[in-house]
């Protein structure tokens, strides 16, 4: 747990998917630095634990059950969030699916259930959220990963959700700039300690090859996308929209060659 580096007090941030992993860690991150929580996700006890952790001088968290498919559910918890804060100054959007399958075994049924939890997900988070934000000075992230740009056997149905996730936060950039809104998006590379991981790299020897494969030579941490989701939200990156941002040691730096470094 690093200190806080921001102050947030006195704003309010909702954070879908963030009852968990590392939406959960950048949560914790802006409940430190004094903001006021909101956060969503599919399972019922993992949203009564993150609100029951999240509460802080503030306030009480609020917490809502969803399934980021279901437009009308996030539209609702928006308009909740809205009526008891008044407003969304920081928007999170980290929900999403994966598993590793071949192209060639993945059914269409598969396919769709990641894009439809990545990539519509993050459309209907984006569009519920547009008039609540504040405008200007509104931050957005969302949460990407690197198969949007790069791509990765067994993961053809999280390379194409994911690229349009990018493509959204480029696009909403350009358009909702001018109200004084900016969108990025923060692409975390291995990171300990995360359930994504464990289906990537589910063994002892995965998981150091994994770690021998980034030029830090070290898995990253929650903290490490934390700190960097904090910075984007502040005035210290107030000329920054329309960016995306990898978090992961160099890893993707040299277009995936760091997979032969880890032998």
């Amino acid at each position: 747990m690093t200190a806080p580096i921001f102050d947030f007090t006195g704003k309010n941030v909702f954070v879908f998917g963030g009852t968990s992993g590392i939406n959960l860690g950048i949560a914790n991150a802006f409940a430190r630095a004094g903001a006021r929580l909101g956060v969503a996700s599919r399972s019922q006890d993992k949203v009564e634990a993150a609100v029951a952790q999240l509460g802080n001088e503030a306030g009480p968290a609020l917490g809502f059950s969803l399934d980021v498919r279901d437009h009308e559910a996030v539209a609702a918890a928006v308009e909740t969030f809205v009526a008891e804060r008044g407003k969304i100054d920081v928007l999170v959007s980290g929900a999403a699916g994966n598993f590793p399958a071949a192209a060639a075994a993945l059914s269409p049924n598969g396919f769709k259930s990641v894009v439809d939890i990545d990539l519509m997900g993050t459309f209907h988070v984006m569009r519920a959220a547009y008039s609540a934000l504040a405008k200007p000075g509104a931050a957005i992230i969302n949460i990407t990963a690197p198969q949007a740009w790069i791509a990765m056997p067994m993961q053809i149905h999280v390379c194409a959700a994911k690229a349009g996730v990018d493509q959204i936060t480029r696009t909403l950039a350009m358009e909702w700039g001018r109200e004084g809104v900016r969108v990025n998006s923060v692409s975390p590379g291995p990171i300990e300690g995360t359930e994504g991981m464990e289906r990537l790299a589910p063994t002892p020897e995965a998981k150091a090859r994994s770690a021998n494969s980034v030029p830090l030579e070290r898995m990253g941490t929650v903290d490490d996308i934390a700190d960097v989701c904090l910075f984007l939200a502040s005035d210290a990156a107030r000329y920054v929209s329309g960016a995306v941002i990898p978090v992961d040691g160099g890893w993707t730096a040299g277009g995936m060659m760091s997979t032969a470094m880890g032998g």
